[in-house]
């Protein structure tokens, strides 16, 4: 009698091994699959994708073993040779057999020349410069609250004194309330940078807000101009709105009785142009999110696809890092309901589940993982790192917070979830789900990642604040969203990372279509970028 499918299938989940249905058919067989996958030893063959010529040289090697074969007896599958690593033990899952899909498309072309060196001949490089992991100090008084955003103040008024074009140098805003009669007509100009308070509209569509430094507030106006006056930034602005709590300078003057601010150009941090550093080796970096593992929806033939693909494809050879950022598990009790839509209602099952996922891979790939609003971390951003009871999973991960400021042979990279990006598309108007990397523009521009203090985004009050955007990254990466991008944003690769989820019920009840399954590839010696599509 032959072994079942799911025995065979059992038993290379055991091994991390993966197979195609036709490899399955041809174990379930054999008088021995065991045995036979034992037979690896001698070609170094362990773990990974068994293709045919793998199988062809296991079953060659079989005669010589010395063993007996009786193909009337019943074949053995062994329970007992899985990994002691594997962590907690959860009720077995049916897993669903690899799928033989084709690419959609075929494969996008790429150039050697961008893609140089394959990974196992450059070492490991990972420099990580923030990571909020141990170094938590906040107890949530109001004294944390005013030392986080005096921190975020001072770092980013520095930020625009540098960067930016002012036509003096800022003063205070209390000073300048107290000499408002020298700043009116047009002929000298005010300065001052602060904090944005209720940014509103008025009902002739002009721009309102109110900006707060250490001193003092002052009511700022923002107004539509027409014809030969109109201003094409100050007409993005107007358009788009501000976030509560944006660090920005204006320059103006007062009006007559010195209760508005009429403001003539508005000043924020980024600078103009970024010049990327490159990598002494042409090793590639790629990048997934929201993998969401424990989830009905979790896309697993496909995350056998890429394994494969990792396994066998020319440009897999020169991936030396995989990011993965945030919400790689679907979590429990994220949301109401969320039993009903979970396969494995363990939460550490799904990080264990994934762990083994991950052992999959090749072993020239290092992974480099941060938690997301799914994950068993606190929600309030920037988030510390998994306990170290999750970790114990993993083999050959790099754990670390979200966000995170990070280098890779000299290429520095921020990974960042990118929950605050709800917040950017309730308070943009040109900021959408359906275009997530105009959020990331905007964070640039900010130098700050989640500005709005009480909106959707929790943030803990550090007294240095985590989410302002130091150093100007080569690369910035996030996720949450469901969407894929990958674009160029004033010297800055700009990656929004594929999930590997499909679409949910609450998107379905929302309209929204995830873009699934797309690994984003950056070459850190040339920066060229490519996406494979698993779908």
């Amino acid at each position: 009698m032959a072994a079942t499918s799911d025995d065979i299938v059992n038993l290379l989940r055991q091994r991390r091994i993966i197979a195609s249905g036709q490899i399955v058919d041809s174990l379930r067989m054999h008088p021995d699959p065991a045995k036979l996958l034992d037979m690896g030893g001698k070609i170094d063959f362990h773990k990974g994708l068994l293709t045919q010529e793998i199988f062809s040289k296991l079953t060659e090697l079989y005669p010589s073993s010395g063993q007996e074969t009786n193909l009337t007896s019943t074949p053995k599958v062994s329970t007992t040779d899985a990994p002691s690593d594997l962590g907690r033990v959860i009720a077995p899952i049916a897993a669903p057999e690899p799928l033989d899909l084709e690419f959609r498309n075929n494969l996008p072309d790429w150039d050697e020349n961008d893609y140089s060196c394959h990974a196992v001949d450059a070492p490991t490089d990972i420099t990580v410069h923030y990571d909020i992991t141990g170094k938590s100090t906040t107890e949530g008084k109001m004294n944390d609250i005013t030392a986080c955003f005096s921190d975020r103040l001072n770092k980013i008024r520095d930020m625009i004194v540098k960067n930016s074009k002012l036509p003096r140098r800022p003063t205070e805003v209390a000073r300048l309330l107290r000499e408002v009669h020298r700043y009116q007509g047009y002929e000298n100009k005010a300065v001052a940078i602060g904090l944005v308070n209720e940014p509103r509209y008025t009902k002739n569509g002009h721009l309102m807000w109110s900006l707060e430094d250490e001193t003092g507030e002052m009511n700022c106006l923002l107004t539509k101009r027409q014809g030969d006056d109109r201003d094409r930034f100050q007409e993005q602005i107007i358009e788009a709105g501000l976030m509560p709590d944006d660090v920005l300078g204006v320059s103006g003057t007062f009006s007559q009785n010195g209760d508005i601010f009429y403001v003539d150009d508005l000043h924020f941090p980024m600078k103009e142009r970024h010049q990327k550093a490159s990598s002494p080796f042409g090793v590639s970096v790629a990048f997934l999110s929201d993998i969401h593992v424990g989830s009905k929806t979790f896309l697993e033939a496909q995350w056998h696809k890429m394994v494969r693909w990792f396994h066998t494809d020319p440009l897999a050879k020169t991936i030396k890092y995989l990011i993965l950022s945030g919400d790689c598990v679907d979590g429990v009790g994220i949301y109401p309901g969320q039993d009903k839509e979970l396969a494995i209602p363990d939460l550490f099952g799904q990080y264990s589940e994934f762990a083994r996922l991950l052992e999959l891979l090749p072993d020239w790939v290092e992974c480099l993982m941060l938690p997301g609003n799914h994950d068993a971390v606190r929600p309030a951003e920037p988030q510390p790192t998994f306990e170290k009871d999750i970790q114990q999973d993993y083999n050959t991960t790099t754990f670390v917070g979200n966000p995170c400021d990070f280098s890779l042979h000299g290429v520095r990279l921020l990974s960042y979830h990118g929950k605050s990006i709800d917040d950017f598309v309730a308070g943009l108007k040109t900021v959408t789900y359906a275009d997530p990397v105009e959020a990331m523009r905007q964070m640039l521009r900010r130098r700050h990642l989640a500005p709005q203090w009480g909106g959707k985004t929790p943030l803990s009050p550090e007294p240095e604040d985590g989410l302002v955007i130091n150093e100007v990254p080569d690369i910035f990466v996030t996720g949450h969203v469901h969407g894929h991008a990958c674009v160029d944003f004033k010297g800055t690769t700009l990656v929004c990372s594929s999930t590997w989820q499909d679409q949910t019920s609450y998107q379905r009840m929302l309209g929204f279509q995830p873009k699934p399954c797309m690994l984003t590839i950056v070459n850190l010696q040339s920066h060229a970028t490519t996406a494979i599509p698993f779908v």
